[in-house]
């Protein structure tokens, strides 16, 4: 009996789950239907604001705020976040007269909303209202309205804030996606903004910033296996470039070739040519290392030259885009 009542439990849960996701989920849909002129018109006003954009709200639409500020500030909009609350104690004095006003709210009626709007107004600021409310008192009194509304939330009780800050979070992310698309933001800008952990690495480490750090084993066409295997033990990188005189990549050489050697042949008379592979993979140095490290994945193998023209200029190993965390 107690066994039965647990999966019934579950079930609901389960049930309870799905029901959670696919509103939610049909809700963001919606939200592609109240893209309109007055969105447009929003998006140009925001590109056009030679201060920065203040973003403000109250309960859990001022966390929906500070995560699109957050987003806003990463992709090239200087923006600020402001509680409605404090703002009418003081924090109304961040908002400059340069700065465009977005205020986040699902009825547009809360108390504090009320208080903070006409302040607004009053200092000739733009203001844009993200609302679940087109006829509230925060959209009658808003420059461009965008329109967040959702017919129900999640909540069983259709009470907690669950639909409508989802709606509101995604619209953030489409006003920063269309503010990067007006700018032009790319790659290169994005790693300015990023430029710690591993993503910012992604995005400027380059095999030049690399492989100088490391030995460059190199030997000659002609060079007897002995000699090979000291410049590869000397030089510690398993591997060896093969040369010509003026420093043309002609082969590589690794451990494993020596292994797959040893078993056909003996020792006497080997070169270095007679066991390189020709032709090996190369990088330049200005190339991206995430690009370096995805040849490596392709080719299945742990080391690429480095050359430029045809010269050799060193070696990088895949414990080297390991350390940087790129893997």
């Amino acid at each position: 009996m107690k066994q039965e009542k647990i999966i019934v439990q579950e079930h609901s849960i389960i049930s309870e789950a799905i029901r959670t996701i696919e509103m939610e989920a049909e809700a963001i849909h919606h939200l592609s239907s109240m893209i309109n002129d007055d969105f447009v018109n929003a998006i140009d006003a925001l590109y056009n604001c030679k201060g920065r954009i203040v973003i403000s709200g109250i309960g859990k639409s001022a966390i929906i705020a500070q995560k699109i500020v957050a987003t806003l500030n990463s992709t090239g909009t200087p923006s600020i976040f402001l509680h409605a609350a404090d703002a009418i104690h003081g924090d109304l004095g961040m908002v400059q007269q340069q700065d465009l006003v977005i205020i986040i709210s699902k009825s547009g009626e809360s108390p504090e909303i009320k208080v903070l709007v006409p302040l607004i107004k009053n200092f000739n600021n733009p203001l844009i209202s993200i609302v679940g409310n087109t006829t509230s008192f925060l959209a009658r009194h808003s420059d461009f309205v965008i329109n967040t509304t959702v017919e129900q939330e999640a909540c069983p009780n259709n009470l907690a804030p669950t639909t409508s800050t989802t709606a509101q979070l995604v619209m953030g992310d489409v006003i920063a996606v269309c503010l990067m698309k007006k700018k032009g933001f790319n790659v290169a800008d994005f790693a300015k903004l990023h430029p710690g952990g591993a993503l910012g690495k992604k995005l400027y480490l380059r095999v030049s910033d690399l492989y100088p750090d490391n030995e460059k084993p190199e030997v000659r066409p002609d060079h007897l296996l002995k000699e090979v295997i000291l410049e590869m033990t000397k030089k510690r990188m398993g591997v060896t470039a093969v040369t010509s005189e003026d420093g043309t990549v002609l082969g590589i050489i690794t451990d494993g070739d020596l292994r797959r050697m040893l078993e056909r042949n003996g020792l006497e008379n080997i070169r270095a040519k007679d066991i390189m592979t020709k032709n090996p993979k190369a990088v330049l140095p200005s190339e991206m290392a995430v690009n370096a490290l995805d040849i490596m994945r392709k080719s299945e193998i742990t080391h690429l030259v480095v050359s430029e023209n045809g010269k050799y200029l060193g070696m990088i190993h895949l414990h080297d885009l390991v350390k940087e965390g790129l893997i």
